[in-house]
């Protein structure tokens, strides 16, 4: 089509003549449409003014007659006469009801609740039903409550005919209606003339109506008369508003009383369900939900626009009922549509012989266009297919076709490279989600080096680590080609020599990799074989040995944020995908090789922080078990040998199948790791029991033994008797006589401080005849003449009371003072009902009275020392609940902390019950006990042998304290042998018979 002529865009303006006509007769139709709807909307107001008074009209006669035959009634001298079935004012009350079909009932109710109502059932299922099952035929239905000479009241129903006769009756005691309770009732008896009621339901025959009341000429009493408003209701059906349109009556509250049954469509309600004085229920109705009382009004209506009108009818007692008429606006425009299909028509006669001419020249125009349009669609799906850019007669489009042919071939080749990065850049996020989440040091540095290689097709890889010798040594190595895998995850790190980070004191440029490191940059080699900066004689034999070569080289180091270079990552032999040809490293992919290297750097020092962390935090909690066995020799190695025991069984009950402990299993790292700091943590709160208590040999062991200071006083009360008998003898009583005194004196303060010695070892049980010679003993006294308080430090000073006895005092024997005892504080963490601790807490802290503790019936630990050995587990759920424990150890207090409960609820400190432990609470407590058992390192008792502690751990079984089924597979997985292998003498390990104890 070259050098052809084309035509100018100004000669398309033909086909404006479309339009233009399209605008006339849009302008036409336009100006005779509103004209006409402005006709339309006040003859409509003016119809719905004159069907709002006829309805007004209707409402205040029917209303009226209401009124009057309340105040025709009341004025009756029957209805002063006492309610009964035969009182003379129910011939009145029925002619009536016959008489008046929109009569619903009449009553007259009386200042002691008597109640006479007569209702108008006319067969009406409804009514029936409500008037205790009526049967069928009943057209009145007279109901009476009366109260009988003993004061309860009866209810009677009578149903009769249409002629009055009676069908049978039912009646009932002790009904619930009062009529005094009723508002037309009260309302009646507090106004002067005829009362009306609000709206609402008739419950028998669930609609709408209205009661008139009047107070009679006796005492509280009043007649009353219901209408319902069926009757207003079919009179509004009758009048003709539209074809969609009608009145609808409304009570103050809005709700329908009566309607036009054109007015409910698109209602879920029948026009019978109207009773239910339910809100507005017909879209075209909700219109008049809250349209103000006013002339008729144009509003908004999905279907089209809706002419409505509210006018309010009220009675002189403040009663109101709205007449809201309502009709579709389109009802009263019918002519006017008419006209516009009239002028469409002509106008579409115009079109059909001009748009023809029109098209047949806009064809060729709108083809170049179309195509346009259609490629147009195609790059905005990123479709890059498609024929080439049409020609076109006008000069413009063709010139625009070109340039858009142009500017879609450039739009492919972007995108085709936007794709590629996109995807690159999803695999780098991809990778720094995984390597965030990963754990395993392997598995980590594998993820970052195939990251790598995948992102550049590289053919193949290594990664660096750098060492505390600041060598940077192999992790791993990957070649696809040569087939080397080496390192990486669950595999041994390459054994070959690292690449030295300095040379004789310098640093190493000679190597790419530790020069990359030092400058802290990415280097990229297109051709190694060509690069004269770096030494590669070590590559180019390598490649001469395996007959290969590496061409392209990109080195990247490894920074994390803020930290040290950790390593490199180096990648040999760029390929393009799909292709062996071997390029260079682009700079596009090298930024992101360089992005996923920060993340896995960041990555990697962050799983090694988390190492150091974790190794520190297990250094510390074994330290802490360290100490504390160190604290004293009647615990030592407990806390390490404990959870190596632990961690045995553990394994075994994760292997079970069947039984309870079938879905106990631990599944993760982290699980084990939890368990394992609870069972190192068991004991960590022995760090507050004092060794004194821990290793208290004696019972008046303190920080030191105190049965000194008892020998002391004795050898006080031996000098008193010695001087006794000089001064006896000075007085002239015959030596021989006073020696043989005081040598029987003596043989007396030997025996009972030999006895006293004894108490104090605490190696037999105390009878009760000791505690009474111990307590003899006590009572003798002898004579300090020194200050007590001297040389006692404040707090010590504190505990005594009163003031000092003056010198020299009298002072029993033995004795307990006040200030040996210490109270409890009582803002210990002890009885905080957070914890949840039930155990027995003694008064005191300390007791250190000397009779006290010489009395301690086995044993040399008193009940607070007993106590304050058991403390620590107390404290250790105290210590260990004080710790930020992160999520995944949150378990650590509860392992550690309830290894001294029972599975009977007698243990300490929470005395937890069998549902109360977890699995791994109960193996802690057997390895406890067992530890316990078999240590041969305790001072104060002998070692047993390992059939004795089998034994002695069964009677823990059958006792309930420990878990019988982890028991029996204790000794059925062996677990008790390997560790007597592992940590109890030779001469402790026997035979065990495990069939004794198991079942």
């Amino acid at each position: 089509m070259a050098g052809r002529v084309r035509l100018g865009l100004q000669f398309s303006i033909v086909l404006i003549i479309a339009f233009v006509v399209v605008c006339l007769t849009v302008t036409t139709a336009g100006s005779i449409y509103f004209s006409s709807t402005n006709a339309a909307r006040e003859g409509a107001r003016r119809l719905f003014g004159e069907i709002t008074a006829k309805v007004a009209d209707r409402v205040d006669g029917q209303i009226g007659d209401l009124l009057d035959l309340a105040g025709l009634g009341a004025a009756l001298p029957a209805f002063g006469q006492p309610i009964g079935n035969d009182h003379p004012s129910i011939p009145f009350m029925l002619r009536l009801l016959e008489q008046n079909t929109n009569l619903y009932a009449a009553y007259v109710a009386q200042i002691d609740g008597a109640f006479l109502q007569v209702i108008a059932a006319r067969d009406d299922e409804r009514i029936r039903a409500a008037a205790g099952q009526a049967p069928a035929g009943t057209h009145f239905v007279i109901r009476t409550i009366t109260a009988g000479a003993d004061g309860k009241r009866r209810e009677t129903w009578t149903f009769l005919d249409a002629a009055a006769r009676n069908l049978g009756a039912a009646s009932k005691d002790d009904p619930t209606y009062d009529p005094r309770l009723r508002p037309w009732y009260k309302a009646a008896l507090t106004s002067a003339g005829s009362v009306l009621s609000e709206p609402y339901v008739f419950n028998s025959l669930q609609a709408p109506g209205l009661t008139a009341s009047r107070m009679a000429a006796a005492e509280g009493t009043v007649f009353g008369v219901d209408i319902a408003l069926k009757g207003l209701s079919d009179f509004a059906a009758q009048q003709n508003v539209s074809a969609h349109g009608g009145v609808v009556l409304l009570d103050l509250k809005r709700r329908i009383l009566a309607a036009a049954p054109q007015l409910l469509a698109g209602s879920d309600k029948e026009p019978a369900a109207l009773a239910e004085l339910s809100s507005v229920p017909a879209p075209l109705l909700r219109v008049l939900g809250d349209l103000p009382p006013g002339e008729a009004q144009l509003r908004p209506f999905p279907q089209g626009e809706v002419l409505a009108q509210m006018t309010e009818w009220r009675h002189a007692s403040g009663q109101a009922i709205g007449i809201g008429v309502a009709a579709p606006f389109d009802d009263f425009t019918g002519p006017i549509r008419d006209m516009q299909v009239r002028i469409l028509n002509a106008a579409g006669l115009v079109l059909l012989v001009v748009v023809p001419l029109a098209m047949l020249f806009a064809r060729r125009i709108a083809r170049s266009v179309r195509h346009l349009v259609a490629e147009a669609s195609r790059v905005r799906e990123f479709d890059f297919s498609g024929a080439a850019p049409r020609a076109s007669l006008i000069r413009e489009f063709h010139d625009l076709s070109e340039a858009f042919g142009l500017m879609k071939e450039t739009i492919r080749g972007r995108t085709t490279d936007l794709a590629a990065a996109q995807k690159r850049l999803e695999r780098v996020v991809d990778l720094g989600i995984a390597m965030s989440a990963e754990r395993d040091h392997g598995v980590l540095m594998e993820m970052i080096l195939m990251g790598a290689k995948e992102l550049t097709n590289a053919d193949g890889g290594t990664l660096y680590i750098r060492d505390a010798d600041n060598n940077l040594r192999f992790q791993i190595i990957r070649n696809d080609t040569l087939n080397i895998r080496m390192g990486g995850a669950h595999e041994e790190p390459p054994s070959l020599p690292p690449v030295p980070m300095y040379k004789d004191g310098k640093e190493n440029h000679n190597n790419v990799v530790s020069h990359a490191v030092h400058a802290q940059t990415t280097v990229n080699i297109p051709d190694a074989y060509d690069d004269t900066e770096f030494d590669f004689s070590g590559t180019k034999a390598f490649d001469e040995r395996a007959n290969y070569k590496s061409v392209s080289f990109m080195t990247v180091p490894l920074k994390p944020r803020g930290g040290d270079i950790i390593g490199a990552v180096q990648l040999i032999n760029s390929r393009p995908h799909g292709s062996g040809e071997i390029v260079p490293f682009s700079p596009e992919i090298q930024r992101f090789v360089e992005a996923l290297a920060a993340q896995a750097a960041t990555a990697l020092y962050n799983r090694d922080l988390l190492d150091q962390q974790e190794r520190l935090m297990d250094a510390m909690i074994q330290i802490i078990a360290g100490a504390i066995d160190a604290k004293s020799p009647y615990t030592g190695g407990h806390c390490e040998r404990v959870p190596e025991l632990s961690l045995m069984l553990a394994e075994e009950a994760c292997q079970v199948t069947e039984g309870s402990l079938a879905d106990f299993a631990f599944t993760t790292p982290d699980e084990w790791r939890e368990f394992k700091i609870g069972a190192w943590l068991h004991d960590c709160g022995k760090v507050t029991t004092p060794e004194y208590v821990v290793d208290k040999a004696t019972k008046l062991e303190t920080i030191h033994n105190r049965i000194h200071e008892v020998r002391t006083r004795f050898e006080v009360l031996l000098r008193d008797e010695r001087v006794r008998m000089l001064e006896s003898i000075v007085a002239g009583t015959p030596a021989d006589e006073a020696e043989m005194v005081f040598e029987a004196a003596k043989a007396s303060l030997m025996d009972d401080f030999a006895f006293i010695a004894e108490c104090n070892l605490g190696g037999e049980f105390m009878a009760p005849e000791k505690v009474e010679r111990l307590k003899s003993i006590a009572t003798r006294t002898w004579l300090r003449h020194f200050d007590d308080r001297l040389g006692l430090a404040h707090e010590e000073l504190r505990r005594y009371v009163g003031d000092p006895e003056p010198l020299p005092a009298i002072e029993p024997l033995l004795a307990d003072k006040p200030q040996h005892v210490i109270p409890r504080p009582k803002d210990s963490a002890l009885f905080d009902p957070a914890y949840g601790f039930k155990t027995k807490i003694p008064e005191n802290l300390y007791n250190f009275g000397e009779v006290y503790n010489l009395s301690v019936g086995r044993g040399t630990l008193s009940e607070e020392e007993r106590f304050k050995i058991n403390e620590h587990i107390i404290q250790t759920i105290i210590m260990l609940k004080r710790l930020p424990f992160p999520k995944h150890l949150s378990r650590v207090v509860e392992y550690a902390g309830a290894h001294h409960e029972t599975l009977i609820g007698t243990g300490y400190p929470k005395k937890l019950a069998a549902e109360d432990l977890s699995v791994p609470a109960r193996i802690t407590a057997i390895a406890d006990i067992f530890e316990a058992l078999t240590a041969s390192d305790r001072p104060y008792k002998k070692a047993k042998t390992l059939s004795e502690c089998v034994k002695i751990l069964s009677f823990f079984k059958k006792d309930k304290h420990i878990d019988p089924e982890l028991f029996d597979l204790f000794l059925t997985s062996g677990v008790y042998r390997r560790y007597a292998e592992r940590y109890l003498k030779p001469e402790q390990i026997d035979e065990v018979d495990i069939s004794l104890y198991l079942g």
